[in-house]
């Protein structure tokens, strides 16, 4: 792996690029914006989950401590309505959270099924081409595009990679936002207040033979559903959310993916090419979110490798935890194993977009 050197610098220097693009920004509001009014749980970090029969539980080193008895009185028990119910009643309930998560009996992780912490959000936002591949890039302009919400499955969950024609499937480990509370027309200025918290992410990608892309291009002006990164099961999220308040720097995090206990998939935030309140600002430019709805920040392609039937992977991002998922494919096809060198090559040099030089074997 390049030294660390090179992704840190270039990561300050996309952040120094934005604080000139945006006049409005000084170089201390990056820091300034992690502590915002907004700051959801300051006296208490906390880490949300859903499990089980979509319990909602605050997830602590012993287990995971039942809150439903604090959702219920909102009208909503469990699933996506119970963790859109925390997030958007957190000042009014912290209270009881905080009482729960130092005096409930906690069900050790063993014994419970966690299940994905956001099971339907009503939107996935994603960034594409959203990092400098550890230096080799410059940054491009942004684009980005918008997952099914139904594509969303949670730890111990499986991909199941559909018999379309395809020339290989990718497994992008991501941080993903949460958002907590509803934007529309959000600066850069008070992008880092309509963060909930954070939680990992893969961004399965179908990549398509080049005679079978439809319209090409990347979408610099809209964010339309990209099919084929929409199949059923394309969208792993997990294994909590981490309230923002328990990362001090989220531009500076460790993202890693194994595949059958190899590591493939190796980088930091800080090699992002542009920041998070840059994305959410072009984001938000495009379509609005609300509470309970995510964005993928995108991924380094440098680790990339193809997903194949049988394959156990774990994905990891600094401070939210690591998930296990599985993989299976009716058609058994095979590629190469480890990292797809051809696309990671691609990608430094501008040469053609992820999987483009691939086919089964």
């Amino acid at each position: 792996m390049p030294s660390t050197l090179t992704p840190t610098m270039c990561g300050k220097a996309a952040r120094l690029r934005e604080v000139d693009r945006c006049p409005t920004l000084n170089k201390s509001d990056l820091i300034i914006q992690r502590q915002s009014t907004w700051d959801i749980s300051r006296r208490v970090p906390m880490k949300f989950v859903i499990y089980d029969d979509g319990r909602p539980g605050l997830l602590r080193d012993d287990g995971v401590v039942d809150i439903s008895s604090v959702t219920s009185p909102l009208g909503a028990s469990s699933g996506q309505a119970a963790m859109e119910a925390i997030i958007t009643h957190i000042d009014d309930i912290r209270a009881d959270l905080t009482r729960l998560q130092a005096e409930g009996n906690a069900t050790p992780l063993s014994s419970v099924k966690l299940q994905s912490p956001l099971p339907n959000p009503k939107k996935v936002l994603c960034m594409g081409g959203n990092y400098l591949e550890f230096g080799h890039r410059d940054a491009s302009p942004m684009w980005g595009f918008l997952k099914s919400s139904d594509a969303v499955i949670g730890p111990g969950g499986t991909v199941v990679l559909p018999p379309d024609d395809i020339n290989i499937f990718h497994h992008e480990a991501e941080l993903v936002l949460v958002f907590g509370k509803a934007g529309s027309g959000v600066s850069q200025a008070d992008a880092m207040d309509h963060i909930f918290g954070y939680t990992a992410g893969i961004d399965v990608s179908a990549r398509l033979p080049a005679n079978a892309r439809p319209g090409g291009g990347r979408n610099t002006t809209s964010m339309p559903i990209s099919p084929w990164k929409s199949f059923p099961t394309f969208c792993p999220l997990g294994p909590c959310i981490v309230t923002k308040d328990e990362i001090p720097d989220p531009h500076h995090l460790q993202i890693r993916l194994w595949v059958d206990g190899e590591l493939r998939v190796n980088y930091n935030t800080d090699d992002l090419a542009h920041s998070i309140p840059e994305s959410i600002e072009w984001a938000n430019a495009l379509e609005s979110f609300g509470p309970g709805d995510v964005l993928f920040m995108g991924t380094n392609h440098q680790g990339l490798g193809a997903m194949q039937d049988g394959d156990s992977i774990d994905v990891e991002v600094e401070g939210s935890g690591r998930f296990t998922i599985q993989v299976t494919d009716a058609l058994k096809r095979r590629w190469p194993k480890g990292v797809d060198e051809l696309t990671a090559k691609d990608i430094r040099d501008g040469t053609g977009p992820p999987g483009s030089k691939q086919r089964p074997l």
